[in-house]
């Protein structure tokens, strides 16, 4: 099976599900903390935060020059280009269409990992239709017709496409570049560096003066720092090592599925029969790439030399 297995299954079942209780912190700090500002304190909190943790467990932070620099354009793509833009988009962008612009990810991610040469996903039908009906799903659960996707304010539509596809590239980008690193280490790099950069533009934008201390937005930040940066983002680069980046970008579809949930348990918003359709639609396309057979395995007959490969470890 091309799926997950072991201690990469979990983490990704973090990711789905840390990731998706995150849209409603985002929601909370948004109201009172700057979209650069907010993004870039978060994350350089949180990578300073890891690296002492990575340091102190005995581990060590990125030490040649090139590993730097690998970790940090992955940085700058998945969460400036990414996590930022998609928070500065939501000021123009309700949350329902801005869902269906980012569970795009999959469909990105699949697209860069196949064109882009050295990529271990392979394009089937069966992966195909998954990643189609995942979309449909995210859209169905979201509400959203084609018309109001075009008829909300472009700066939104462009910024969330432009998120997506930098969030992807990011992904394939770190698949294709593997570094003398943990994904803890590599994680921490990562989000001090994308986090400096993203406080120092917030600050050069003149989004000091828009920062207003509150409980809920200091409250949604910390969550944010523990939970959305350090457990999640730690467990995606963990499951993104050990998986394809079409397979691990699915988290993308079950994400909104989470986000749902939680906002029928804490905030008693409505759930209906539209609602489970979705979300059976959006599992079930999860389940078909997820379970997915490998044809390069089963097309491939047995010889001599996979005894030579098989002493050479994995990604």
């Amino acid at each position: 099976m091309a799926g997950l297995r072991g201690r990469a299954l979990v983490a990704y079942l973090l990711v789905c599900t840390v990731w998706g209780s995150t849209y409603l912190a985002i929601r909370i700090g948004v109201e009172d903390l700057p979209p650069l500002l907010f993004a870039g304190v978060r994350f350089a909190i949180a990578g300073a935060i890891l690296g002492a943790i990575v340091v102190a467990m005995g581990d060590h932070l990125p030490r040649r020059a090139r590993d730097w620099r690998v970790h940090a354009v992955t940085g700058l793509l998945l969460l400036l280009g990414g996590n930022a833009v998609v928070v500065w988009a939501e000021q123009f962008v309700e949350s329902g269409p801005a869902s269906v612009f980012v569970a795009a990810v999959p469909l990105w991610a699949a697209f860069f990992d196949v064109m882009i040469p050295g990529g271990s996903s392979v394009f089937t039908w069966r992966v195909g239709v998954g990643l189609a009906l995942g979309f449909l799903g995210s859209a169905l659960l979201a509400g959203v017709t084609p018309g109001e996707l075009l008829s909300s304010d472009l700066k939104g539509p462009v910024a969330l496409t432009l998120a997506s596809a930098s969030w992807a590239l990011g992904t394939v980008y770190s698949k294709r570049n593997p570094t003398e690193t943990t994904p803890f280490s590599g994680a921490a790099a990562q989000m001090f560096i994308a986090g400096i950069v993203m406080t120092v533009l917030g600050l050069v934008l003149g989004e000091a003066g828009q920062w207003r201390f509150s409980a809920s937005g200091l409250g949604a930040l910390a969550y944010l720092v523990v939970f959305g940066s350090i457990v999640g983002f730690t467990a995606y680069a963990y499951a993104l090592r050990h998986g394809s980046a079409t397979i691990v970008g699915t988290y993308a579809y079950v994400n909104p599925v989470v986000a749902v949930l939680l906002g029928w348990l804490v905030l008693s918003e409505a759930v209906t029969v539209r609602t489970f359709a979705a979300m059976g639609l959006i599992l079930g396309a999860v389940l078909m790439i997820q379970l997915a057979p490998k044809p390069r395995e089963a097309a491939e007959p047995p010889r001599a030399d996979l005894l030579t490969r098989r002493s050479i470890p994995a990604e």
